[in-house]
């Protein structure tokens, strides 16, 4: 478990809900979730977003916080704010990116995260 954790009874998937309500309270577009557990011992699950400008961006972001947060968890770090084209909130098990479309498709973390996989990428719609 993460040192983010200031609740030690909140889960990973009470914080994946947490993360998917906030990116749908501000209507996030494309969310993905990637489990990413055996590939890396930094978080469980990388949720990706794309917001439609900078400040939607970062208001997402924010919000994310805001809703962890509630949750009782404080996030570890926050990167990207100040630009606004990429903002990762890192919440320990769960690290979420949010991205302006192009600056996602250039970097691809889908396809980064999921070389070689098969029903490991979720639509977040389709997790609920």
């Amino acid at each position: 478990m993460s040192t983010a954790r200031t609740n030690k009874s909140v889960t990973t998937a009470t914080l994946r809900k947490s993360v998917i309500d906030a990116l749908e309270e501000l209507k996030a577009k494309d969310v993905r979730e990637i489990d990413v557990r055996g590939k890396t011992s930094i978080a469980d699950l990388l949720v990706i977003a794309s917001g439609t400008s900078a400040r939607h961006v970062k208001s997402i972001a924010d919000e994310v916080g805001k809703f962890a947060k509630k949750a009782g968890v404080m996030p570890l770090g926050v990167e990207g704010e100040q630009e606004g084209e990429w903002v990762l909130v890192d919440l320990g098990d769960v690290i979420v990116h949010v991205m302006l479309p192009r600056i996602r498709e250039f970097y691809g973390l889908e396809r980064l995260w999921t070389v070689g996989d098969h029903g490991h990428e979720v639509d977040a719609a389709q997790a609920g």
